[in-house]
């Protein structure tokens, strides 16, 4: 099994010549992205590179003057990005309310259509300039300087670099490097830099910790593990730092001047940049923390839907809106690369399941208090960590070689 990382890297000692060199490479490469986008969206979507090739491969070269792999690659990027597109679509289908009402009384029946890349109305638009390059055709690595090369329409450019930790991604026996993403930001240069890793299956009965993990906003992640120990990651910090964001984009759209827009944008993007820093700084912590050979359980939000009328109005932007599945990416990328695993196992009722007795009832949960107190047997516990417990028994089950664990309220009952 491979695991691919991405390295960022700032280019340094960038003088204006290589600059040129760069922006007019990146404009000619973004402008031969959105020639080939119109061309997909004229043709009914064609996606196989192949025949993309044999229709665009000389007008790449010829009105863009790429270089045979840098048009090669354009047609990649736009491809990659067209079957992007093609699946977020899918994943939100168009509802509608058809009208009818169930048993002819109540809540409305509503039907969806799932979307395909038809719904478009117009091709998919490149506004970055940006600049993807090959291992070994258009990059490489100078080991005997420590430099990059980099191919750019007016020829190579060598050019230092700083990077954090890159010294363990030399070993290629280990390591694999792929692409190269070059971009601007701020004036400054960057590269986005693919590498790859085979890593060994894991095997779930090898395990020695089992950690059960509660996402949420009260608790960023609150832990219980294998030993009956509790970690609880508070998030209230964040929380008031998002309505300082919340509160900053409502008086901006209330001006709604060209100014306020363009500062609208920089806080969104400022916003998304400290919400994955957050994320990645937590789940290194919890990678630290217990070690290799460990089971991470999560709840599987796929679908699930957070019922933000129930909660207080000041609330509901921060509960829909908070980085749940970045979270869960972090975390599986970085398991894998310490020979443990995350596993996804049903969130159904282990809000409302006494880890003690097994009963499950909805009105045991107080909400406003965070408070589970089992009617059956009077166990008590912040509802929070009561959850991670519930997920770190299922996690148990999966390590112990039940396939699909979970719980089941009629046995509960009985």
């Amino acid at each position: 099994m491979d695991q691919s990382v991405v390295i960022k890297a700032q280019l340094l000692n960038i003088d204006d010549e290589t600059a040129q060199a760069f922006s007019n490479t990146m404009c000619k490469y973004r402008d031969a992205c959105n020639f080939i986008s119109q061309y997909i969206f004229e043709h009914a979507f064609e996606l196989k590179q192949s025949k993309l090739n044999k229709a665009l491969y000389h007008d790449l070269r010829d009105k863009f003057e790429l270089k045979s792999q840098m048009a090669q690659s354009a047609i990649k990027t736009v491809i990659a990005r067209y079957k992007t597109v093609k699946t977020q679509l899918f994943q939100h289908p168009f509802r509608y309310d058809t009208g009818k009402k169930k048993d002819g009384k109540g809540r409305g029946i509503w039907a969806q259509i799932y979307r395909d890349l038809t719904w478009l109305w117009q091709p998919i638009n490149f506004k970055r300039p940006q600049l993807d390059l090959q291992r070994g055709r258009d990059w490489s690595y100078l080991s005997a300087t420590n430099q990059l090369s980099l191919n750019t329409l007016n020829g190579r450019r060598k050019v230092d670099f700083v990077c954090k930790g890159f010294d363990q991604y030399l070993d290629q026996t280990k390591w694999k490097f792929g692409s190269l993403k070059m971009l601007q930001l701020r004036g400054k240069w960057y590269i986005h830099l693919s590498a790859t890793t085979a890593i060994s299956e894991f095997e779930a009965e090898q395990a020695v910790h089992v950690v059960g993990i509660d996402r949420g906003l009260r608790f960023l992640a609150a832990c219980y593990d294998e030993k009956g120990k509790s970690i609880l990651f508070s998030g209230q910090n964040i929380l008031r730092k998002r309505r300082k964001y919340k509160k900053l984009r409502a008086e901006l759209q209330a001006k709604g001047t060209k100014s306020a827009k363009r500062r609208l944008k920089k806080i969104g993007q400022r916003e998304n940049r400290w919400m994955s820093d957050v994320n990645h700084r937590l789940t290194k912590t919890l990678i630290d923390h217990y070690g290799s050979n460990t089971i991470y359980a999560l709840e599987d939000l796929t679908d699930v839907r957070f019922a933000t009328e129930k909660s207080p109005k000041d609330q509901r932007y921060e509960i829909a809106s908070w980085a749940f599945y970045q979270f869960e990416q972090f975390l599986t990328y970085k398991a894998n690369l310490n020979s443990s695993a995350v596993v996804k196992v049903p969130a159904k009722y282990t809000s409302q399941r006494c880890p003690k007795c097994g009963r499950i009832h909805k009105d045991n949960r107080d909400h406003e208090l965070h408070l589970y107190t089992c009617d059956k047997c009077g166990y008590k516990s912040n509802d929070d960590r009561l959850a991670a417990m519930n997920i770190q028994f299922l996690g148990t089950l999966y390590r112990s070689g039940e396939e699909a664990p979970q719980f089941n309220k009629q046995a509960s009952v009985e």
